[in-house]
């Protein structure tokens, strides 16, 4: 899925980053003063909130523990500035694994030129590719 664009072949329906993605994940801007971005992420039901330019291009990602610091200061001051950012066709078995390995709780998909399609969590990644593991399993075990 280039640019948004539907995959075609053989792993056109394995599902990629970009599908699983979070799109209703909380952005602020980098002006946004830390307290009121934790209020609203909270409010949300989230532990997270990606830092966004006016064209949506992820500047900067708010986890939980930056969420946790900071009240007065603006956003820039206390965000993870650029973020590791992942393309939408990355397969999903790809971004779980990567993902439980280096421990991170979520990570933000972006268009090539740096967009944001959703935030990507690990225990969405993780469940996803466990189902299509168990799925493939499945297939095999009928096909014996």
């Amino acid at each position: 899925m280039a640019a948004g664009l539907l995959t075609e072949g053989t792993n056109a329906e394995r599902p990629r980053a970009g599908d699983v993605a979070r799109r209703d994940v909380p952005t602020c801007r980098l002006d946004e003063p830390v307290q009121v971005i934790r209020e609203r992420v909270r409010t949300a039901g989230w532990n997270a909130c990606v830092v966004v330019s006016e064209e949506r291009v992820v500047l900067g990602l708010f986890r939980a523990e930056e969420l946790e610091r900071g009240g007065d200061e603006p956003a820039e001051k206390v965000m993870r500035p650029g973020p590791s950012t992942f393309r939408p066709h990355v397969p999903i078995e790809e971004m779980a694994h990567l993902m439980v390995d280096h421990e991170l709780p979520n990570c933000p998909v972006t268009t090539s030129d740096g967009r944001l399609v959703g935030l990507l969590r690990v225990e969405d990644a993780t469940h996803v590719a466990h189902e299509l593991h168990a799925h493939h399993e499945t297939d095999e075990d009928a096909a014996s």
